[in-house]
């Protein structure tokens, strides 16, 4: 699993699931979060981080800079060509899931979820990532 003590950026542009997205983090034994309300926001935040983000958790739709845009913007940039980059998004949709699996996302968590959705999704993340 990773390392607990990893900064992880979460991204939404609505703040309650930013802090249900921290406190199901929490209790999976995470404890440094950084926050962004958009997709251009968190670009900014990763790009300037330090200690250097380690995981990213967006949500898929918001306006302006979606996640997808985002993770796109991630995986071309060679600083970020491997950090896990989790989407969550409200709706299934295979084929959306399917493109962004194909644009290097690590994981996408469906709402609602629980702690055990997001902790089976960022194990099973970690062993494809780091064996």
């Amino acid at each position: 699993m990773f390392d607990p003590s990893a900064p992880i950026l979460i991204v939404d542009d609505m703040g309650s699931m930013r802090k249900i997205v921290i406190k199901t983090c929490k209790e999976l034994g995470f404890t440094q979060f950084t926050e962004a309300p958009d997709g251009a926001t968190g670009w900014e935040t990763l790009c300037a981080a330090a200690p250097p983000i380690a995981l990213v958790i967006s949500a898929w739709h918001m306006p302006a800079c979606s996640g997808l845009d985002l993770l796109k913007r991630v995986r071309s940039d060679s600083r970020f060509k491997s950090l896990p980059f989790f989407l969550i998004t409200a709706e299934s949709e295979k084929t959306e899931i399917i493109e962004a699996a194909k644009l290097g996302m690590s994981g996408c968590i469906v709402k609602p979820f629980t702690s055990e959705a997001l902790k089976n999704q960022l194990a099973e993340a970690y062993k494809r990532i780091y064996g």
